[in-house]
């Protein structure tokens, strides 16, 4: 080909890609939707966050799952966390074991051959996340919690389609924030100060002292990643995810915020939070000053959301509430039930109201568990200070992007594109329902909410269970179940969560995608 031609094509190429905008979605880990000052927070403020929604669009009625390592599967796959494969997650912690000097290296080199022996194959013609941008000629980056769990390695995360990447392999070292080491794009890199295998991980009571565990916070590292990344890809489309770890407990931070140090509402563990709340939503507003400072503000679609449910890593003065969620008990030792007593945060100890009401957190069916904030900024594009109650669900990020970037949704996901939605056009295509999987029994199992906003949900032994039916759209936290007065809405719907849950994949059996 002479240089004519080559100029040619890079000149069209140059004209496709300006057309199309950067693609960044930050990925909350455990934040509930009230944790934020746009959905109702009044605690912790959070400007830069609250600005992607005031400049963008709020959902209402959004769902991811019940903890983090399906919650990242559906995101990655494209696929209701129902199917199969969506709970198989691999073993974590053997890299502390090696770290801690419990195992040799040699152990530590057969035990994880057997590990990636037994991991979930990803069959040659399955498409992930990561390869829908590079399939559309964009450059690839995750920044964060690596995978979507519990324990990977390069070949993997190469696979699901990140060019460039930076952080854990481990999500058990993802509960520590002080890292002896982390990973980038396969070579181990050294953090100064972090002697401890297990990662500075705290106690769940969170009352050690502010800074304990290390010198360099992983969340540094990660930020200045992350900015670094945008500023050598400004001159080519670039889609970078970044699922942080904040604010996963237990708590750990560098120092107190000063909105939170002498805040004689909150005790110690609140106060950490918080400033772990504050930090996410400071490194928010980094990114989206970089973009400005690079040009990229009005050529970047930025997306913000959280894994799960809200989830408590602390407490004030009680027993931790994630420990009395685990034991279904109310701070005075009393029981609750799944008819007329819920257990709820609200009408408890939690002063930040992170769940704002509804029934449940992180690891429950009920909304508490899998309801999520997503927020969506495109300038020019977005009608700003938007709010939409479509129905959707982290699935449904593959085909929105693939949307965005102008290539086909691969055949057979259950992901259904909210572009329209997010123009302010039309949305032809709409979800008949949703479903959340989940193998945990503590407060409700499996649910499938339709679009009418009928919800059921399986509650009860696995060997023996019953269904429970409520109206999200009347009821969202979920205090009247009707399923007396609408049995056969009831039977309908729990029929659909039977048939779904553990289902085929029909994106495996679909035939090559393109």
């Amino acid at each position: 080909m002479n240089r004519w031609l080559v100029g040619l094509c890079v000149a069209a190429l140059g004209a496709v890609y300006a057309d199309r905008p950067n693609v960044i979605m930050i990925f909350a880990d455990d934040l509930g939707p009230e944790m934020l000052g746009c959905y109702g927070q009044k605690i912790v403020k959070t400007p830069h966050i609250d600005r992607l929604a005031a400049e963008g669009i709020k959902f209402t009625n959004y769902y991811g799952g019940t903890f983090c390592a399906p919650s990242r599967w559906t995101l990655l796959t494209g696929m209701h966390d129902g199917r199969m494969g969506g709970w198989k997650q691999t073993q974590a912690g053997l890299p502390i074991e090696r770290d801690a000097g419990r195992i040799t290296e040699e152990e530590y080199r057969k035990r994880m051959e057997e590990i990636k022996a037994s991991a979930d194959p990803i069959t040659p013609n399955e498409v992930m996340l990561g390869q829908i941008g590079q399939q559309a000629g964009y450059k690839t980056a995750q920044v964060g919690k690596l995978d979507r769990g519990f324990l990977t390695w390069h070949e993997r995360v190469k696979r699901h389609g990140w060019d460039h990447y930076v952080g854990y392999y481990d999500h058990v070292r993802c509960h520590g924030y002080y890292p002896p080491y982390l990973w980038r794009n396969g070579e181990r890199f050294e953090l100064e100060g972090n002697p401890l295998s297990n990662c500075g991980k705290m106690s769940e009571e969170g009352n050690e002292p502010v800074g304990s565990g290390g010198k360099t916070y992983s969340q540094n590292i990660f930020i200045e990643e992350v900015l670094r990344y945008i500023r050598e890809n400004k001159d080519h489309p670039f889609f970078l995810y970044h699922p942080t770890q904040l604010p996963h407990g237990p708590v750990a931070i560098p120092e107190l915020h000063p909105d939170f140090a002498d805040d004689p509402r909150l005790s110690l563990s609140e106060k950490k939070y918080a400033s772990m709340v504050k930090m996410l939503d400071d490194h928010v507003g980094l990114i989206m000053a970089e973009l400005k400072k690079q040009g990229l503000d009005d050529k970047t679609l930025v997306f913000f959301a959280s894994d799960n449910g809200h989830a408590t890593y602390y407490n004030h003065g009680n027993e931790s509430l994630n420990t009395l969620f685990a034991k279904q008990l109310k701070p005075d030792g009393t029981k609750t039930n799944l008819t007329d007593d819920k257990w709820r945060l609200s009408e408890f100890e939690d002063v930040f109201n992170g769940a704002g009401g509804r029934a449940g957190q992180k690891r429950s069916g009920f909304q508490g568990g899998i309801q999520c904030p997503l927020i969506v900024r495109w300038p020019g594009k977005i009608k700003a200070g938007g709010a939409t109650a479509l129905l959707s669900a982290h699935y449904d990020f593959m085909a929105t992007i693939a949307d965005v970037m102008g290539v086909p949704v691969p055949k057979g996901k259950d992901s259904i594109s909210y572009l329209p939605t997010l123009l302010g056009q039309e949305q032809r295509q709409k979800h008949d329902y949703v479903i959340v999987g989940t193998r945990m029994r503590t407060m409700g199992s499996g649910a499938v909410i339709d679009k009418d906003g009928w919800k059921v949900i399986e509650v009860g032994p696995a060997h023996k269970p019953s269904y429970q039916l409520y109206n999200i759209l009347k009821d969202n936290n979920e205090y009247y179940n009707l399923e007396d007065q609408h049995p056969e809405k009831t039977e309908a719907l729990a029929n659909i969560l039977k048939r779904e849950i553990d289902s085929e994949r029909p994106d495996l059996v679909a035939g090559p995608n393109p």
